[in-house]
């Protein structure tokens, strides 16, 4: 899950499936619908929703912005990353966005 260059630089990624857990789990906390969160966005449909729960897509940044928003918490709090740990590029799962 991580992308390393010539394995000297490993940069983060977003883990989209513990984001999409993340997103459902804030909108719980936040007392709000799947139903709802389609009105807010003016989705026809809940379908791009769903699949940000699902970790199968992430909202555009647009997106991502009105949805911290909404969610009363900040981009940071929503996303989850992946960091390496050590120089030879290999994931040990430590979360650079804590989940609360």
């Amino acid at each position: 899950m991580l992308f390393c260059e010539n394995n000297s630089q490993c940069l983060p990624v977003i883990d989209m499936e513990a984001t999409g857990r993340n997103i459902e789990r804030l909108r719980h906390a936040a007392g709000l619908t799947v139903k709802q969160l389609q009105h807010v966005f003016g989705f026809t449909t809940p379908q791009a929703i769903y699949k940000w729960q699902n970790g199968l897509s992430l909202p555009t940044l647009d997106n991502m912005i009105v949805l911290a928003r909404v969610l009363g918490v900040s981009v940071e709090h929503i996303i989850v990353c992946r960091e390496p740990t050590d120089k030879g590029g290999e994931d040990h799962g430590s979360d650079i966005a804590a989940i609360e």
